[in-house]
Parts: C-alpha cells; sequence; structure tokens
C-alpha cells in the first residue's frame, strides 16, 4: 500500500483560503451564541413555568405550559398597554424619520460652517447618556422651575404655568418621553440619511431640475426612491428601538407616581418580573413582545433582501 501524496503547497494554499473564513466566524458566532442564544433559550423555557421569588431560592419551578400566555391574551390591560406602546412607537418613530430626513435635506443646502456646527450638535446629542438625556428633560418640564412652562406661559399660554406634564395624564407623560425618545434617535436618522443623499448622482438632480421640477418634486419623486433602502433600514431600527424603549420611560415614572397609566410594553415586563417578582410572566410577555417585533418588522426586512442589500 502506498501512502497519500502530501498535499503541494498550491493545494494547502486553496485549503486555507477556504477553511479561514470559516475559523474566523467560528469565534464570533460561539460568543453571539453563548451570550445571547442561551439567554433567548432559558426565557422561553421560563415563559412555560411558574417561576416566582421561590424560585429564586432554590425551590423547583412548576411546569404550567401555556398557562402564562393564556393569562396574558386574557387579561385586558395587556392589550392596552399593547394598544398603547404600538401608538407610542408608531408616533416616535414616524417624527424621528420626518424630522431626521428634514435636517439631512436642510444639511445639504446651508454653508458648509452652519453643516459642521449641525453636525456636531447632532453627535452631542446622540452621544448623551440616555439617563442623562431624561435628567435634563425632566428639568425642561419641571412643573415648578421648568423653561417649558416659562415659555409657554410667556408667549400668553396661561394654563401652563405651574402645568405638571409628568401627572397630568397619560397623553402629556408620553408626550414628554417620545420627545425625549425622538431627541436621541434623531440624530442617526440625520446623519445616515445626510451620508446617503451625498451618494445621489448630480446628473440624475440637474435632469430632474431640466424637466422643470421643483425641490419639493426632485426630492419626493427622484431623491428619496433612490435612498429608499437606507430610510427602510433606518425605518426598520427606529421601530424595534421605540417599540423596547424602556430606560426613558422607567426613568419618567419615577416623577410620575403611578406606573399602571404609563407603562409601555419594556416597563410592563420590567414590573411584571422584577417589581412583581413573576419572571415565567415577564418571560411570556417578553416572547410576545418578540414576535410582535418580527412581525411589523418581517415584510421591510423581505423588501430589502429583495433589493439585495441585505444576505
Amino acid at each position: 500500500m502506498y501512502a497519500p501524496a502530501p498535499p503541494t503547497p498550491a493545494r494547502a494554499s486553496r485549503i486555507r483560503q477556504r477553511v479561514t473564513p470559516y475559523a474566523l466566524l467560528l469565534l464570533p458566532c460561539a460568543l453571539v451564541i453563548l451570550a445571547l442564544g442561551y439567554p433567548m433559550a432559558r426565557q422561553l423555557v421560563m415563559s412555560f413555568q411558574e417561576f416566582g421569588m421561590a424560585q429564586q431560592f432554590g425551590q423547583p419551578p412548576e411546569w404550567v405550559g401555556l398557562d402564562n400566555y393564556l393569562s396574558i391574551l386574557s387579561d385586558s390591560y395587556f392589550w392596552v398597554v399593547t394598544g398603547r406602546t404600538l401608538i407610542f412607537t408608531a408616533g416616535a418613530a414616524g417624527a424621528t424619520m420626518i424630522i431626521g430626513v428634514g435636517l439631512a435635506v436642510l444639511m445639504q443646502r446651508v454653508s458648509s460652517a452652519v453643516r459642521v456646527t449641525l453636525q456636531l450638535t447632532l453627535i452631542f446629542a446622540w452621544a448623551t447618556p440616555v439617563i442623562a438625556a431624561v435628567a435634563i428633560w425632566r428639568l425642561m418640564v419641571d412643573h415648578r422651575h421648568g423653561v417649558v412652562n416659562d415659555v409657554l406661559a410667556g408667549i400668553g399660554l396661561s394654563g401652563f404655568q405651574g402645568f405638571h406634564w409628568l401627572q397630568a395624564n397619560t397623553f402629556t407623560f408620553l408626550l414628554v418621553g417620545a420627545v425625549v425618545v425622538i431627541w436621541a434617535s434623531t440624530p442617526l436618522v440625520a446623519l445616515a440619511t445626510y451620508a446617503a443623499l451625498t451618494q445621489v448622482d448630480d446628473e440624475v438632480l440637474e435632469a430632474a431640475q431640466l424637466d422643470g421640477a421643483d425641490l419639493a418634486r426632485t426630492l419626493w419623486h427622484v431623491v428619496l426612491p433612490i435612498i429608499k433602502p437606507v430610510l427602510i433600514l433606518l425605518a426598520i431600527l427606529q421601530v424595534i428601538w421605540d417599540l423596547r424603549v424602556f430606560p426613558q420611560i422607567y426613568s419618567l415614572q419615577q416623577g410620575a407616581g403611578s406606573t399602571s397609566e404609563t407603562n409601555l410594553l419594556g416597563t410592563y415586563i420590567y414590573h411584571t418580573g422584577v417589581g412583581g417578582g413573576s419572571y415565567g410572566m415577564a418571560s411570556a410577555l417578553a416572547m410576545i413582545m418578540l414576535l410582535l417585533l418580527i412581525i411589523l418588522t418581517w415584510r421591510y426586512v423581505r423588501i430589502l433582501s429583495r433589493q439585495g442589500d441585505l444576505t
């Protein structure tokens, strides 16, 4: 019997070229599976269990099947919170996209000095820690010394003198929460959209102008369709971020008193699990929230996939 001939240098090089990408991906994929896969699987298992404070001290969890899900879906408060969350998400994400795209268009049409100043301002706003941003906005809407009430009262709206935005009603509370979220999210949309606008061919814009299109028509019928994949991706991210928003709403709730009237899904899960000690129920809520995210974003992800922007 003859031993197989050792691989030639050229063959060994080809093998290394084929194996190296997979070897380089192995460690990152393993870390992702370890960091995200295990918690997700653990959460899925807990959603089918009665897992409360007793289980935190060593008592074995009781398997309850779909009882947690049935209890949630039959609870009218869950549907109230879900509807409130969807309305909040639509309003915050929509406003963020409109303001961000508007700022991007504005940056294309101002002088370099103004554009750089605006970009630096957006970056500083984006880099501000969430808790610090919430603290600033809480001071601004404070019912005793807040600048917002002073400005509104100064222009003749005397009803806002001493107005408590966080305790008046659910709408004003969520309005403040939406402003905080929009303020923090707009810089990414504006800067990413501006980068996309700079890639639009000048010849296309000149052709539109020669055809008699004004700025609004050029923007709506020419520019936005060209950068549509970028806008769709940004919209998907905004929906995901705003649907699962937590620190802004939770921090504002500390100055609002009651949480039942101001809960969104993120804070509802937190108060059910950490606050109420019902971790099994909170896990089921989190899985329902994940399913809702998939439903809301699946169509847009497929659009991007068909356009070749996702692989």
